[in-house]
């Protein structure tokens, strides 16, 4: 008798962190329904894109991409099968119905707010064509998702936090996940322990604006991002902890202590700051200042000595000048970053800045991003040339490239490379750094290869 699903269910995740998590949990959502995961879409019954209209070209990737599933689902049926092809995420919150007039193969348009929904809403484009549910429904869809499936890997994610209500003027998040919502504490502490029961080692917390958490406890307290830290820090089988995304402006005080004393809280921050100068930073909405940033920065490294960063940056905003931009080169010198994510400002549609005069040309834009890429690579080398001759523990995830090696993570996020036994992955292992490669660290493990079991 097989063993093999019912059904096959295919998808595709672009963007962020969240998104992946939304995907997994789509998974989840669906295997009740007997449909099990494939790699190939071709051999799919239901293919699910999971999109992100932060990147540009967002709307032309899912378009290209429903282009090549129309022949394919166009196969299936020439065949006596049929695909379903469903839009999730950020790209169908905000086209919702537009995606079905430019793509009549859709069966299904659906908002990151209601996959909860997701049994009933593909039981319906069974039968009906081209559903659409872009609802921000009252009730929360954390209430609602069944417990994570088989988790790969020893590494999860778990979102505590969606939505914006900062309105940075470039951005679409606050209108396609619409307002800053917490989880409460509880279910946040039921579904890290279930993630603990199956070997998890490495939790990262998600959120749009995670550190602007503040979720309801059971004893009707606000806990803030540091407190549920401190809690969930309490399982000793947790060695690992991350969050990301954060804001500025929601750093706190007791988040700089989290950094200074708890030790599962690794040392790496992703905290976007997004320009070096005032007058653009006015002109985002940010809210705050090149200072303000730095304070921060100093705050952090004063708690937590070797913490590295990571952060993201727009260049060629409207209105940016040449001195604007070497303000944003000058903070870049000043603070130092492990790694960093830069882009060309490109307008969304809806957002306030897409209606801003004094445009920067293209040709400008791009050269400036060349030069702040050129400087953030430099430090990311340097960064890396930093860890030779250390010791570190890395968290083996999978084979590498050539047999017997294994690629790993550094408490800071840098793939590391070592020859070793399958039989370490998933493991903390002590790997001395022998040299630094422009995307990755070698070493070797030493200590006979001791697990780290301890904090």
């Amino acid at each position: 008798m097989s063993n093999s699903p019912a059904r096959k269910l295919h998808l595709k995740t672009w963007g962020c962190q969240m998104n992946v998590y939304d995907s997994q949990r789509m998974a989840d959502v669906l295997a009740p329904l007997g449909y099990g995961l494939t790699d190939e879409a071709e051999d799919a019954d239901l293919v699910i894109l999971n999109t992100c209209h932060i990147r540009e070209k967002a709307s032309e990737k899912l378009y290209s991409e429903l282009g090549r599933l129309k022949e394919q689902q166009q196969d299936k049926a020439a065949k006596g099968g049929r695909m379903m092809v469903a839009v999730a995420g950020c790209v169908a919150q905000a086209e919702g119905a537009e995606i079905i007039k430019r793509a009549p193969n859709v069966d299904l348009v659906f908002g990151p707010q209601t996959y909860h929904t997701l049994p009933e809403m593909v039981g319906r484009a069974a039968r009906e064509s081209g559903l659409v549910n872009t609802d921000f429904p009252v009730e929360s869809k954390f209430d609602h998702l069944p417990a994570e499936q088989a988790i790969e890997g020893k590494s999860a994610f778990l979102s505590v936090q969606e939505g914006c209500d900062k309105f940075c003027t470039f951005c679409v998040v606050p209108y396609t996940r619409g307002a800053e919502a917490s989880r409460t504490v509880q279910p946040i502490l039921d579904e890290a322990q279930r993630l603990l029961d199956k070997g998890i080692l490495e939790i990262t917390l998600l959120g749009q604006n995670v550190n602007a958490f503040h979720g309801t406890a059971a004893d009707g307290s606000i806990w803030s991002l540091a407190r549920l830290i401190e809690e969930l820090a309490k399982d000793s089988r947790l060695k690992r902890l991350r969050y990301t995304t954060s804001h500025p402006r929601d750093m706190s005080d007791d988040l700089f202590a989290a950094h200074r004393d708890i030790p599962v809280l690794m040392p790496y921050l992703h905290l976007p700051v997004q320009s070096g100068s005032n007058a653009i930073l006015a002109a985002m909405n940010r809210k705050h200042t090149r200072d303000d940033y730095k304070r921060i920065i100093d705050k952090l490294r004063a708690a937590r000595p070797d913490i590295a960063l990571s952060g993201d940056f727009i260049v060629g905003f409207p209105g940016e000048r040449e001195q604007d931009f070497q303000d944003t080169l000058d903070l870049v010198m000043e603070v130092g970053y492990a790694s960093a994510f830069s882009f060309a400002y490109s307008a969304r549609p809806g957002t306030p800045a897409s209606g801003l005069g004094q445009q920067v040309e293209d040709a400008v834009k791009q050269e400036r991003l060349h030069r702040l890429q050129d400087l953030i690579w430099r430090q990311q080398q340097h960064f890396g040339a930093t860890k030779v001759g250390q010791t570190l523990p890395v968290l083996f995830e999978k084979p590498g490239r050539k047999p017997g090696q294994l690629i790993g993570k550094s408490p800071w996020l840098q793939s590391v490379v070592a020859e070793a036994p399958e039989s370490l992955i998933g493991q903390i292992v002590n790997v001395a750094i022998d040299s630094a490669h422009p995307n990755s660290l070698i070493g070797r493990v030493v200590g006979g290869g001791f697990i780290l079991n301890s904090h």
